[in-house]
């Protein structure tokens, strides 16, 4: 039987599940992704390849797991944010945009802008299957409390003003992606480019 680390089976799995998105980090700053396979991210993790599959199926369901798992900090503090009602939509969206690009300077992450993978804003499916469906939600909330206090101007359909506002953030995170030097002007630019649209005083 393997050896368990830590004091139960479920952190057994969560130290594993760390070491496995470290190995991806890791591996992805060598090579391009195309040439990663299963054995290359267990050796990196340490495990032996047989138990790689014991937490996913194959490299696709591994990618898609590793990115909910690493996404989550961030969903969870984008709920936060959009939480404080008495907060101006405006300085809401200003830190929701700043926090999940900052995010995006994660190799794993990026994965998500791989064909096939499926948008993390635009991309979303009815259920929670995408690994940022909540905070398209919390968006959508933000906007909507917006137009409802006059902050924001009236844009019809939130949803499809928030997926169409998403295509800025994708450009955005995809920028930063390729150059995170870009960070802090990418991270103000796109804040500039999604507040002006959304400013009541452009009526």
């Amino acid at each position: 039987m393997p050896r368990i680390r830590g004091a139960s089976i479920e952190e057994h799995h969560a130290m594993v599940w760390v070491d496995l998105a470290e190995a991806m980090r890791q591996l992805l700053l060598e090579r391009d992704y195309d040439s990663i396979n299963m054995g290359h991210i267990a050796t990196r993790a340490g495990l032996a390849r047989n138990t790689l599959y014991n937490y996913a199926r194959d490299q696709a369901a591994l990618v898609l797991a590793l990115t909910q798992r690493v996404g989550q900090p961030t969903v969870d503090r984008v709920a936060t944010i959009a939480a404080r009602s008495t907060d101006p939509a405006a300085e809401r969206m200003r830190e929701i945009i700043e926090t999940v690009l900052v995010a995006f300077q994660d190799p794993v992450l990026q994965l998500m802008f791989r064909p096939g993978f499926g948008l993390p804003f635009v991309d979303v499916p009815k259920g929670p299957d995408s690994p940022f469906h909540a905070i398209v939600v919390e968006v959508e909330n933000v906007v909507r409390d917006g137009v409802e206090r006059g902050e924001f101007r009236d844009v019809g359909d939130v949803h499809l003003a928030v997926e169409l506002l998403s295509g800025v953030m994708r450009a955005g995170a995809e920028r930063i992606g390729r150059d995170p030097a870009t960070c802090s002007s990418t991270v103000h630019a796109t804040r500039e480019l999604i507040l002006a649209s959304l400013d009541d005083r452009s009526d």
